[in-house]
């Protein structure tokens, strides 16, 4: 006579392959619909949440699959180990996330001139839909960038900001980022190309023209010289001087939206360059903004190699 020994079977360890499989189809498509298609970031976080749960559960279940096959040997060790397998990438998604939240300061944008930092061409504006409100930087949390990111300021390179421009928007297309608007440079659109300049047509002499007036001219026309350095008036030629770019771009693998805004501004003989980088929605964007800025910055020093003042 032939003894059988029927196995329990773990519904746990079955029921934890089901769900990890469930919380690894939602992140895959999650991430592919946030990185290339129109799903907004506010449901990304939120759907991001729903699977990191989802494989939590499945983990926890796949314990209790692994504990019941070893107390009594229980079908289902191969399922619980497939649930770990799948709940492996939403996990450590949410674990990437979390760590970034507790380490970075709670802060969604950045930039490199704390005290005067450049206004938005186009105010950014994105509805949060159920994230909570923005609000407007405060001081305090210009001194937490500023103690997170030391590194993160105003870059100045000797050179005429023509110059520095050319490069600027060399870094912006090799960055992806997208330029939208663009002040202080008459002569370029947005994206660079240069604008058909109007040939001047010349002016017909006057009949009536004395020629008496025209022998009073001095010799040599005086050309003016610059005010003082921190003069008002000179401020204020400067701020009207002052050539801004403002871009849009999304981070490479997750896609998330940022505005990015340079200022250049002639100072002497050198080129002053402040980045301004936001995030577009929540109020902590988990140090995205300054890892942008800080990539943009670095590639444009390694372009005007050479050239750089400090």
């Amino acid at each position: 006579m032939t003894i059988r020994f029927d196995r329990p079977v773990s519904h746990a360890a079955r029921a934890a392959r089901l769900i990890a499989a469930f919380a690894l189809v939602l992140c895959g498509v999650t991430l592919i619909g946030h990185r290339f298609a129109p799903l907004e970031t506010p449901y990304f976080v939120l759907l991001m949440l729903i699977s990191a749960g989802c494989a939590a559960v499945a983990v926890l279940l796949a314990l209790i699959g692994l504990v019941q096959l070893w107390q009594h040997a229980a079908l289902g060790g191969i399922s619980a180990a497939k649930a770990i397998i799948y709940a492996a990438l939403p996990l450590v998604i949410f674990g990437f996330g979390a760590e970034r939240y507790w380490t970075r300061p709670q802060i969604y944008e950045v930039s490199t001139d704390l005290s005067d930092p450049p206004e938005w061409l186009i105010t950014p504006d994105a509805k949060q839909i159920w994230l909570p409100p923005r609000h407007l930087v405060t001081q305090q949390e210009r001194e937490a960038q500023f103690a997170a990111y030391p590194a993160l300021i105003s870059r100045r390179y000797e050179g005429a900001a023509d110059r520095v421009l050319e490069a600027v928007r060399k870094v912006a297309r090799d960055s992806h980022i997208t330029i939208v608007k663009a002040e202080g440079a008459e002569v370029a659109d947005p994206n660079g190309a240069a604008k058909p300049r109007r040939r001047s047509q010349p002016t017909p002499a006057s009949p009536t023209q004395d020629d008496s007036a025209v022998s009073d001219m001095p010799d040599v026309v005086p050309v003016p010289t610059p005010r003082p350095f921190r003069d008002s008036v000179a401020d204020l030629i400067r701020q009207n001087t002052d050539v801004l770019l403002q871009g849009e771009t999304r981070t490479r693998i997750f896609g998330f939206p940022c505005d990015v805004l340079i200022r250049l501004r002639e100072e002497a003989e050198t080129t002053l360059v402040d980045v301004r980088v936001a995030s577009r929605y929540g109020q902590d964007d988990l140090g995205v903004s300054a890892g942008m800025a800080d990539s943009f910055l670095k590639a444009l020093d390694a372009e005007l190699l050479g050239i750089a003042g400090g």
